[in-house]
């Protein structure tokens, strides 16, 4: 697969990049496809993680401290929903996203990603329940997935779930700081897994009957947090996490090893050196690389009709980037990109069903920022 090379710079993982981002976004900013009102949609959320919409406009929105709300379609937050798994809170982990079971108009089945505490520390796992028809409660939660091994470790969970048009699950998981394990396919660590609704392994999975994990599809990467289904191809896309520089962009492929650590666009944090993927052809390559980091954290391709030039695009949120990244897409090339500067950590972004665009900012007092074309003056 191709890649565009870029300049490293190798500036620290956190740096902002070059484009200089405004601190307060203020009814509207400026773009290349013209100017965009910017107002806040809802708050009061503490660290909003992850987002999806219910068929009757009303948004459905995880909290990484552990709570699950409704946000009406005039910006109303519901109190916490009862029958929300435990969640083991603390440092990056918490609940993270949530999905809507592909039939939810028939069986209200809700998906949810979580970091559970477990004997020898933590891991992310995946459940559902049902939502009842008031929206108030989850029944019957039971966990389908638990990646394996637990491990004593605040980081790097994901974790993302992406619905497939063939009703396959897939689940992005962190390497949990575990750096080596991710090119260990005998655990979960630095993988995307594919599973069935129920948590059973697909019989097509690439190791199943071979040495590896069932669950996994592809493996050797390190925290993805940025998960979407390509509109047209139906293909799996990602966004994950490099370590001092080098976030990528990829299309997982069934079995491919995608490198890390022993290759990056990154360095380690000390500053030590990773060989560059070029020079490892077995591995599989990215679309696109970022340094500085974006940090990507949810992503979205816009399908609407509100931003007609961005049909197509991939809308990734930022954390380092405080902001939205619109990256443009010829076939599965990445062909240019700007960024949408919100002022803010951007966790996830999704589309509205008017067309709109949802960013939920990673603050204790968080909130859901709603994009639009600004009014013509």
């Amino acid at each position: 697969m191709l890649r565009i090379p870029i300049a490293l710079s190798f500036l620290l993982a956190f740096s902002a990049p070059s484009t200089t981002f405004a601190q307060d976004p203020s009814k509207s900013i400026e773009s290349q496809t013209g100017r965009i009102a910017v107002e806040t949609f809802a708050e009061g959320l503490e660290h909003p993680w992850g987002a999806t919409y219910l068929p009757d406009g009303t948004l459905l929105v995880t909290e990484r401290p552990g709570r699950l709300r409704l946000v009406s379609t005039d910006g109303a937050v519901s109190d916490p929903i009862d029958g929300v798994p435990d969640v083991l809170a603390d440092g990056q982990g918490g609940l993270l996203d949530v999905a809507l079971d592909p039939d939810f108009a028939n069986n209200r089945t809700v998906y949810l990603s979580y970091s559970e505490q477990r004997s020898g520390g933590a891991a992310t796992s995946v459940g559902r329940g049902r939502l009842n028809e008031n929206g108030s409660a989850l029944s019957g939660f039971e966990v389908i997935f638990r990646q394996e091994p637990a491990v004593s470790s605040r980081h790097h969970f994901g974790s993302r779930l992406v619905f497939a048009p063939d009703g396959k699950l897939f689940v992005t998981l962190g390497e949990r700081g575990k750096m080596q394990q991710a090119q260990d396919v005998s655990n979960h660590l630095g993988t995307v897994v594919r599973i069935n609704p129920d948590g059973s392994v697909p019989d097509d999975n690439p190791f199943v009957g071979k040495d590896g994990a069932d669950e996994i599809w592809s493996y050797g990467h390190r925290n993805v947090q940025s998960a979407a289904i390509h509109p047209e191809t139906g293909v799996l896309w990602t966004a994950e996490m490099g370590p001092r520089g080098g976030d990528e962009l990829n299309i997982p492929e069934a079995g491919r090893n995608y490198g890390w650590p022993v290759v990056s666009w990154g360095r380690h944090y000390s500053g030590k050196r990773i060989p560059d993927p070029s020079t490892r052809p077995e591995f599989a390559g990215s679309i696109h690389s970022w340094t500085p980091v974006i940090s990507p954290s949810g992503m979205t391709f816009y399908t609407g009709d509100m931003f007609a030039d961005w049909r197509g695009d991939l809308l990734i949120g930022g954390l380092s980037a405080a902001g939205i990244v619109r990256v443009r897409i010829d076939g599965e090339q990445f062909a240019g990109e700007e960024v949408l500067a919100l002022g803010s950590r951007i966790r996830d972004v999704v589309q509205a069903p008017d067309g709109a665009v949802m960013a939920l900012t990673d603050e204790p007092a968080g909130r859901i920022l709603r994009l639009a074309p600004a009014a013509s003056q």
